[in-house]
């Protein structure tokens, strides 16, 4: 009922349009990524097959599809950090990918109660059925790892304390704030936290800006 409306279930364009468009934003990211070393184009290629292109199947095929879109949703930073430096530092990317894989878990979740009923008559697959009554204690489980990770990366990369007060404890006081609020079974309730992570994005953002800013000016006072 919800997704009725979007453009190819509604009719609005076609099944030809829809390809002739995947296929033109398809070249263009051929065309961008062209220009990167060829460690970028590795990881470029990989998140558009397998992780862009099974994710729909994966609701079909597995319990945990969320846990895949975590992977795809996230594996752009990959390429952008691959294309600047041409390798990856695994201390770093590996609680990066795991903890930005758990964050897409708790918001991916919390859209997918909208759907539940409907889900479930159509046999689609997700966490929010799989988690069923205990999915805020999990999702809080999700998030303490999601946190976690962010401050592994701080103490890596040797943030400065903005990055720990707005970036992490921050991003922590407003998924704590979710969690406890969100009422899984009101549709309306879980599209407004859901949501509401692009604030969570936003606060991550702001202490990662100041931080860098601080570091700065540190810089060229000494």
């Amino acid at each position: 009922e919800r997704t009725k409306t979007r453009p190819l279930a509604s009719g609005a364009i076609s099944l030809n349009e829809a390809l002739i468009c995947l296929l033109l934003h398809l070249i263009a990211c051929a065309w961008m990524i062209s220009w990167s070393n060829s460690v970028a184009q590795g990881f470029a290629l990989f998140g558009v097959f397998p992780l862009h292109a099974l994710y729909p199947l994966m609701k079909r095929w597995i319990d945990w599809p969320q846990a895949w879109l975590g992977l795809a949703m996230n594996w752009g930073f990959t390429v952008a950090w691959a294309g600047e430096t041409g390798r990856m530092d695994l201390s770093l990317f590996i609680p990066l990918i795991i903890g930005s894989a758990c964050w897409t878990i708790v918001y991916d979740t919390i859209y997918a109660c909208q759907d539940k009923e409907d889900d479930r008559k159509a046999g689609v697959k997700s966490t929010a059925l799989l988690f069923g009554s205990e999915v805020r204690p999990i999702l809080s489980c999700f998030a303490a790892i999601f946190i976690g990770c962010l401050w592994h990366v701080g103490v890596v990369n040797e943030h400065s304390a903005p990055f720990f007060i707005i970036s992490i404890a921050g991003a922590a006081m407003h998924l704590i704030w979710q969690l406890r609020t969100v009422d899984v079974d009101d549709p309306a309730d879980c599209w407004g936290k859901f949501k509401a992570n692009g604030d969570t994005g936003f606060i991550i953002w702001a202490g990662i800006l100041a931080d860098y800013i601080l570091m700065e000016w540190q810089y060229h006072q000494y």
